[in-house]
């Protein structure tokens, strides 16, 4: 390789003292964390006794969610504006599944629950920094008809109110007060026509987009769901992609309830940031997002079928930062529990790290435990003989035989540099990448830069990478705001967000040359923060099975040391899975609110 060769650890290296909140944070709550556990169990068992689903999020994944699909998130996304970059854009989707001819009672935000999305920025002080807060008011216009919308009024008009916290919750400064909701898209002659609302569904997409005094633009409103994903064939027993059958979009033709901000990146850096940050991996310029919804702990029915009584403290009943944690990596036993704490709480929780440490997934991608009885992941399989010297099957104990050596001195796998996180044992294979994956991100540390310069030792300097650590929560959207946006109309513009960055980093003359820091088109996408465009089940599926250590260069099985080429069969199969599910059923818009119409009552699709 040519160019500069890095000879120790970059600059961006975090240090130590990032974990002293984190663990001072795991002594201070423990023995709170055991009540409050116990008060939730309890307050579970009483909402489930009275039909009012609790705890839960993402596409209807945990046993209590599924009776209250209106507190119900579906997915959180977090990215530089493309049109915009000097905001970034949050959006936070709720309802899954919703039926766009789903009358005549059509899907709308619940009253009497708090949507929230919060924002962490600094990792010296656990906990939010920020907090937007929705709440939304339901009213009839027109209670003498069936129809939802009759004569220019709107049976269940919605408004919002949207509030801010700047201190972690303590106090809310009101930026919304009755902003608008559009009504369901419900088909043609509701919307258009004189005896409807006489406008376009696109103009009700546009007067309902707000500018606060403080310079967030706001939406919320229904919208096409812009997940995709073969739920079938995926959940008929890792069936992806079906056998004898084409693939088919789970949540095609489906809608949800966005939430959508635009934020000024300047509202989002930490406290003492610079203004420009120092280089495109900036460690002041990290942030976390993740999203929930909290209903009132008590609720009394009436017997005269007036609107139930919801009184007494807020309860958090559903959250989401990470897609498909609680879906494909959480066991249906947890999923409950992982949906009653928050990610702060999760870092004082050892009974979740071991399903990332030995994921249920890698079970199905290892020839030597159940690989045979998913042939659809065939494709996907784990290192089990990286370099013929690391072993990352389930069970196995991957890097942790390197702990204490020389070999790991000054990267980020010693516990001088971060504690004991990165490798807390024997039999946690996965402790190296898929568990900073979910709860840390990624430092510029070594080994986590790509394989590029560092000539077959894994454990050597590299190219710079990615820089989206935050140890500060568990589960969370890990965003590096310094990174630039790589542009949808190019060429390089992927949906395989850093594993397509990882590609070019490795194999395209334009990066492989040089150890030099340099923008790689992708960087900004999954999971550095989530784009619309993202292809996250794909990018998940191809991380549980090693597609993370393979760039970092724990090469697959079939690479012997020495060989010029580190691209094997093994990786190109990896690289080249899809689920057949590859993009969203509509075209998304190219400025805010960016998230596709929502499909009309009446329309039939493709």
């Amino acid at each position: 390789m040519s160019g500069k060769r890095a000879t120790t650890a970059p600059a961006l290296l975090c240090p130590n003292s990032l974990f002293k909140p984190v663990l001072l944070l795991k002594t201070a709550k423990l023995n709170n964390m055991i009540a409050k556990r116990t008060l939730r169990l309890v307050i579970a068992a009483l909402l489930l006794g009275s039909s009012i689903g609790s705890f839960a999020s993402s596409h209807r994944e945990a046993p209590l969610i599924a009776n209250d699909p209106l507190a119900d998130n579906t997915d959180v996304y977090a990215f530089r504006s493309p049109d915009d970059p000097n905001t970034v854009t949050i959006i936070a989707n709720y309802i899954p599944a919703e039926l766009p001819h789903g009358g005549p009672n059509y899907y709308t935000f619940g009253e009497n629950i708090r949507y929230e999305v919060h924002i962490d920025n600094d990792a010296t002080r656990p906990g939010d920094e920020i907090i937007y807060r929705f709440t939304f008011t339901r009213n009839n216009e027109d209670p003498t008809t069936f129809f939802n919308i009759r004569l220019g009024k709107i049976n269940i008009r919605t408004t919002y109110t949207m509030e801010r916290s700047i201190d972690g919750g303590a106090s809310f400064q009101t930026l919304v007060q009755d902003g608008i909701v559009p009504p369901t898209n419900i088909g043609p002659r509701s919307i258009e026509s004189g005896v409807g609302l006489g406008t376009t569904y696109e103009s009700l997409i546009t007067d309902a987009i707000t500018t606060t005094s403080t310079g967030e633009k706001v939406f919320c409103g229904p919208a096409d769901d812009p997940f995709f994903v073969d739920l079938g064939g995926i959940f008929d027993l890792g069936d992806s992609p079906r056998s004898g059958e084409p693939a088919r979009d789970g949540v095609g033709q489906l809608n949800v309830h966005t939430i959508a901000i635009q934020v000024p990146i300047s509202t989002l850096l930490k406290e003492g940031a610079a203004a420009s940050p120092t280089s495109i991996l900036d460690p002041d310029y990290v942030i976390g997002v993740w999203a929930s919804a909290s209903r009132r702990s008590m609720r009394t029915l009436q017997t005269n079928g007036s609107a139930p009584v919801e009184e007494g403290e807020w309860i958090q009943v559903s959250r989401l930062g990470m897609p498909l944690t609680n879906e494909a990596v959480i066991p249906i036993g947890m999923k409950d529990y992982w949906n009653s704490i928050t990610p702060y709480e999760e870092i004082t929780d050892d009974l979740l790290d071991k399903f990332f440490y030995n994921p249920e997934l890698g079970l199905y991608m290892d020839d030597d435990l159940f690989g045979g009885a998913v042939p659809a992941f065939s494709a996907l399989r784990i290192q089990r003989n990286s370099l013929q010297a690391f072993d990352f099957g389930n069970g196995n104990d991957g890097l942790f035989p390197l702990k204490g050596s020389d070999a790991v001195a000054g990267t980020a796998l010693d516990d001088a540099v971060f504690g004991t996180l990165l490798l807390p044992g024997p039999g946690k294979p996965r402790s190296v990448d898929l568990w900073p994956i979910f709860h840390t991100g990624a430092p510029n540390v070594i080994p986590y830069q790509l394989a590029t310069g560092k000539e077959g030792n894994p454990l050597a300097a590299g190219k710079p990478f990615i820089h989206n650590f935050l140890p500060n929560g568990g589960d969370m959207l890990r965003l590096n705001m310094a990174v630039p946006v790589t542009d949808r109309n190019n060429g390089d513009f992927s949906s395989l967000g850093l594993i397509q960055a990882a590609v070019l980093g490795l194999t395209d003359p334009r990066f492989n040359t040089t150890t030099d820091l340099e923008f790689i088109p992708n960087m900004d996408g999954f999971p550095n923060g989530r784009r619309l465009e993202d292809d996250v089940t794909r990018i998940e599926l191809q991380a549980v099975s090693g597609a993370v250590l393979a760039a970092v260069g724990l090469w697959y099985d079939d690479y012997t040391a020495g060989d010029a080429n580190p691209v094997t069969q093994d990786l190109v199969d990896v690289l080249t899975y899809t689920t057949g599910v590859e993009v969203n059923d509509k075209a998304f818009k190219t400025s805010f609110p960016y998230v596709a119409t929502p499909w009309s009552g009446t329309e039939t699709g493709n």
